[in-house]
């Protein structure tokens, strides 16, 4: 039996496309077979075809809301290091380049790191939030859920 009578389509795309489509599925954690029926099936929702279609800025702006909603979901944080200690943020001095953070594990224990500023932006790290100090041999970093 054919592939066009068992649901096959097959197509060209330009090595920018290509590349495009990879990139997308990589941060989706998606396949491209997914990616693409999502794609169809969107076409059947809008009348016009042609604002149906994802434009390079959406794809863009997909991916970033798809990489939010897979980081916002409440997993448990996975890591190798078997000294993780939760804690609470008392302190956070911002530098230039680094920041320093210090948590309180229990009562009067606290636990200070030096992380960079990027990390500690992007971890959203303030007084009074939830922490975890993952210890691994000498080295103390920050982690959130």
């Amino acid at each position: 039996m054919p592939r066009k009578e068992q649901g096959w389509v097959t197509f060209q795309t330009s090595e920018e496309e290509r590349k495009i489509l990879e990139e997308f599925c990589q941060q989706s954690q998606r396949t491209k077979t997914e990616i693409l029926r999502e794609l169809v099936r969107g076409l059947n929702k809008d009348s016009s075809v042609t604002t149906s279609l994802p434009t390079k800025q959406d794809v863009k702006e997909d991916t970033y809301t798809t990489e939010k909603k897979i980081n916002s979901q409440n997993k448990p944080l996975k890591v190798s290091s078997r000294n993780v200690l939760k804690g609470v943020v008392k302190r956070v001095t911002i530098g230039a380049v680094n920041t320093e953070v210090t948590l309180e594990i229990v009562h009067k224990v606290e636990l200070t790191s030096m992380i960079t500023r990027v990390s500690a932006e992007e971890l959203e790290l303030a007084e009074g939030i939830e922490a975890y100090a993952v210890i691994k041999s000498n080295d103390i970093v920050i982690a959130r859920e």
